[in-house]
């Protein structure tokens, strides 16, 4: 999407405090003992207050209102009966409809005292966040934020998942363009737009380039059992920085 008018700016702006809202209380409820199953209750609830719609059930038929994902699940984990505990590293990502307009938002957090290992992840993801999110400006190429993202990961030791990406966003959970990635690649010289609708997610990890889907259909986890961690929000793409709507 384009968010070429006043109109769909507030829009996405209105919309991104909505689910914004829900990822927020999910985060501040997950405590040791509670079920993913109990937390995306939480999301149904919040959605149906708000008249939102959630985007994985709603596009995909998704057997959850949200995505949590513990441990050695990366994203896309089912909600269900595994009990939070302390020390998980947990993925909460909400995309949601709101009047209209979608949008998409997680974040990796620990879960009570864990290992230095787990917090030092999620420091250096925030930082790679970071550095990706200066390259989104109208009229850069796309390419720049991978060989930010992966740049970044690389100086601290750490690696990008490849095989997940960001996207576009606004008008449905999936918008043109269909990837941004967290690594470099050459051909990948699209421009940025004035107002382009943009998904930014990228995932680091300790040890793994790559995830892969379990049984279930949905749950992607990694192949080597390293630790991952992601930060996800929507962006409105300007000439200067982006507007963060989640």
């Amino acid at each position: 999407m384009v968010a070429s008018s006043q109109k769909d700016q507030q829009g996405l702006i209105d919309a991104g405090k909505v689910i914004s809202e829900i990822r927020d209380e999910m985060i501040s409820s997950t405590k040791p003992g509670v079920t993913t199953k109990e937390l995306d209750e939480i999301a149904e609830r919040m959605f149906k207050k708000y008249g939102a719609e959630s985007a994985p059930l709603k596009t995909f038929n998704f057997p959850g209102y949200t995505c949590i994902s513990v441990n050695e699940e990366v994203a896309h984990g089912i909600p269900g009966k595994r009990e939070i505990k302390d020390g998980d590293i947990v993925n909460i990502d909400v995309s949601g409809s709101y009047k209209g307009y979608y949008v998409d938002t997680g974040r990796s957090f620990l879960v009570g005292e864990g290992s230095s290992e787990i917090s030092k992840l999620l420091d250096v993801t925030e930082h790679v966040f970071n550095e990706g999110l200066k390259q989104f400006k109208a009229g850069a190429k796309m390419n720049m934020v991978g060989r930010s993202v992966y740049r970044t990961a690389k100086q601290f030791g750490y690696k990008v998942i490849k095989n997940l990406t960001g996207h576009g966003v606004g008008s449905s959970l999936r918008d043109a363009p269909d990837h941004i990635f967290s690594y470099y690649l050459p051909w990948d010289n699209e421009l940025f737009k004035n107002g382009m609708v943009i998904a930014y997610e990228p995932f680091v990890s300790t040890i793994d380039e790559e995830v892969y889907e379990k049984e279930d259909g949905w749950t992607l986890v990694t192949k080597k059992g390293g630790y991952v961690a992601q930060i996800e929000h929507t962006l409105i793409i300007t000439k200067d920085s982006p507007i963060i709507v989640t």
